[in-house]
């Protein structure tokens, strides 16, 4: 035979072996039975177009993710069983994926056969048993991720053949013991996770080599001892969270000079010792915890050089002297239960005063402030001199201000109720409004409901606004007119940043309308209703709604001059501008809260119907806790990605741990992989549940809600 001949026959049984081998591969597929019958029988359609199957070009499985963040269609949480599968039979498999399926199993050995393996998730299971000591034959693998399970036992030393690891995390098992030297050796690991295992003994120097750590966290342990100084070698390090454990010593000043850490988390140990002056030097530090420890001596000024500190918690230790003054910046600020003294500076006027309690030798500011002769000579002779330059200024000013006063005051007796005239920007007036709408034309108009219409527009400076019009025969219903007017009131006194803008009103008898900022996405309730806008609004995305909203209700209920009460907190009353940034509006029956009882009886329950507070149906007393109420509804409505509807009868009578978690999240959405995500829907569903009891009493405060979302691991 010729060589030509040779050849052929060479590819004609390569070409044979190729479809044997992904024939056995696709049989290995069926067989396992993690897909139903009707996908599985269907011989015609190859096994390369199931869902979570991915091949090369070959036909050769090389990626399967089976997690439960796929439909049921394809996916059955009681037929997947993770011994089924024959890994042997597929030698090129890639990246493997089982998440999510709370499977009472063992990791089957077969796994550690698969050599070509470089990414290995199987979270959040009920996996029993302990680490298979095989899985050192798999040299290849760059992720191992097993959180969220029930393995027990030690760490396997020889997991430092996994020299290619990156990701590494074995967080919340029930694994024990010393923390590995061996794991000191990765080289290459840039994410560790050990937290809320039972891990114990001290942590070792080695840990200093892994030079390219940028994630540590070995929360929620046993660990003992004081943290080495070699830890001040990760360099890398961005995330450091050791809190919850039984470590004490004093602050490392090494830790101090990790210039690109951003989080830092001590609380929960026994630290002493001062803070050291270094911890300035870590410009990037955004959350910084030490709570519940034992530091003592002051607060040092340098952490005021932290300009990118927002978090600061020094609550429950044994701090001394004064509050340093540059601590103004900080938006999140805990210092009570220490041994402060003086005054609260000036610039920590707006934190809530529960940051300070439990100091008894600190005092309330009086905003006065002394200052020598010195400075005030310093500051008012310049002062002098330009307010002599301002008097100049301003005399014409006042001039110019009179004549436009004496314009005004025609208007509004040409116009009789016209209570206001626009100043957005200082130049729109109510003929801005009548052309950019070319008298209210229907072809502006976005939405139609029983008050009137709503009309999408462009100001002449460019803005584009949304106008709320009153229909005509409204206008004169004396309710409708309230509404109008009460939303106006109260819209122009409240300045937060999740609540809409108000940025003109008019009020004549002829031509009622408010002109607030537009909403590029609408309300969250067509959002939710839509499932590509649905999906867009991912896990993250819904948290900061419900996070921004328990802000934007705090501040009603217990920061503004005058508590207001909303009345109806509904998915249709929160907009949604392109970012999905959620705005709270509507606010035509919201009412001052007085302290008199008898001044907040209603004679009719305002708000919508599947969010309104059971209470009002008998007492018909509003108070701030029937916001809670809907808050609650309106939380779990943007959980379940729709409302609720009967399932809070059912919810409210469940202990909290008989409610599964993923029988209430929105189907459309993954299941979260990331901890502090789970962690933060978590609490959401709880604080929601905690907002639905029956018994107004029992519910907790906005403010209570709103400090919730402050913890550091869920500032999102």
């Amino acid at each position: 035979m010729t060589a030509v001949t040779w050849i052929v026959i060479a590819l004609a049984l390569s070409h044979n072996f190729l479809a044997l081998a992904t024939k056995i591969e696709a049989d290995a597929l069926r067989h396992s039975g993690w897909w139903p019958f009707r996908i599985t029988s269907n011989t015609s359609v190859s096994h390369c177009t199931w869902r979570g199957i991915s091949c090369d070009d070959s036909g050769s499985v090389v990626e399967i993710n089976a997690s439960q963040q796929d439909d049921d269609n394809y996916y059955y949480q009681r037929s997947v069983n993770l011994n089924s599968m024959n890994y042997s039979l597929l030698p090129n498999l890639t990246f493997f994926t089982l998440s999510g399926y709370y499977l009472p199993d063992i990791i089957p050995f077969q796994i550690c056969a698969l050599p070509k393996l470089r990414r290995l998730n199987l979270s959040a299971n009920a996996l029993i048993g302990e680490l298979p000591l095989c899985l050192q034959n798999l040299t290849m693998l760059e992720v191992f991720d097993i959180h969220d399970n029930q393995i027990v036992g030690l760490i396997p030393p020889k997991l430092v053949n996994l020299k290619r690891l990156i990701y590494l995390d074995l967080s919340l098992n029930s694994l024990n013991g010393m923390f590995p030297i061996t794991l000191a050796n990765l080289k290459n690991l840039a994410h560790l996770y050990l937290q809320g295992n039972s891990f114990n003994g001290s942590i070792p120097l080695e840990i200093g080599n892994l030079t390219n750590l940028a994630y540590l966290n070995m929360a929620g342990n046993s660990f003992s001892g004081s943290i080495p100084s070699e830890i001040g070698n990760l360099k890398r390090l961005i995330y450091l969270d050791i809190s919850m454990n039984s470590l004490h010593g004093m602050f490392p000043i090494t830790l101090a000079n990790l210039k690109n850490l951003a989080q830092l988390y001590l609380q929960g140990n026994s630290f002493y010792g001062s803070i050291p002056l270094e911890i300035g030097n870590s410009t990037y530090l955004a959350y910084l915890c030490m709570e519940g420890n034992a530091f003592n001596g002051s607060i040092p000024s340098e952490i005021g050089n932290l300009k990118s500190l927002i978090y600061l918690d020094l609550s429950y230790n044994a701090l001394s002297g004064t509050i340093p003054t540059t601590l103004g910046h900080i938006d999140n600020i805990d210092l009570s239960y220490n041994y402060l003294t003086g005054k609260i500076p000036g610039n920590l006027a707006n934190v809530p005063y529960e940051a300070f309690i439990g100091n008894e030798g600190l005092e309330k500011t009086d905003g006065s402030r002394r200052m020598s002769t010195v400075v005030l000579m310093t500051i008012l002779i310049p002062l002098m001199a330009i307010s002599f330059i301002f008097y100049l200024v301003l005399r014409h000013l006042i001039f110019f201000r009179r004549r436009m006063k004496s314009t005004q005051s025609k208007i509004i007796e040409k116009n009789g109720d016209f209570l206001s005239i626009w100043n957005y920007d200082g130049r729109i007036a109510y003929e801005d409004i009548i052309n950019a709408t070319e008298d209210f034309d229907i072809k502006y108009c976005i939405g139609t409901g029983g008050y009137g219409s709503v009309y999408r527009t462009q100001l002449p400076n460019g803005k584009i606004v949304a106008l709320k019009k009153l229909h005509h025969h409204e206008a004169e219903d004396p309710s409708f007119d309230k509404s109008f007017r009460n939303e106006v009131k109260h819209l122009t006194e409240v300045r937060h940043r999740s609540i809409i803008k108000l940025h003109g009103f008019c009020l004549h008898k002829q031509c009622m309308f408010l002109v607030y900022e537009y909403m590029e996405r609408g309300s969250l309730f067509c959002a939710l209703r839509d499932d590509v806008e649905a999906v867009e609004l991912d896990w993250s995305k819904r948290l900061i709604i419900v996070r921004d909203m328990a802000h934007a209700l705090s501040y009603l209920h217990h920061d503004c001059a005058r508590p207001i009460v909303h009345r109806d907190i509904s998915s249709n009353n929160i907009l949604l501008d392109n970012n999905m940034q959620a705005f709270l509006s509507d606010f035509g029956t919201a009412r001052l809260l007085e302290p008199n009882f008898s001044s907040n009886l209603t004679a009719n329950i305002a708000g919508t119907r599947g969010y309104i507070a059971p209470e009002l149906a008998y007492s018909l007393v509003f108070n701030e806790k029937c916001d809670v109420y809907s808050f609650g509804v309106v939380a779990m409505e943007i959980i379940m990605g729709e409302h609720p509807g009967e399932i809070i009868l059912m919810l409210s009578t469940l202990f909290r741990e008989d409610i599964m978690l993923h029988q209430i999240l929105d189907p459309r959405l993954p299941i979260p992989r990331e901890n502090s995500i789970t962690r933060s829907i978590v609490l959401v569903v709880s604080l929601a549940l905690a907002c639905l009891n029956s018994n107004p009493k029992l519910r907790p405060t906005m403010k209570q809600v709103s400090k919730a979302f402050l913890a550091p691991k869920l500032a999102l």
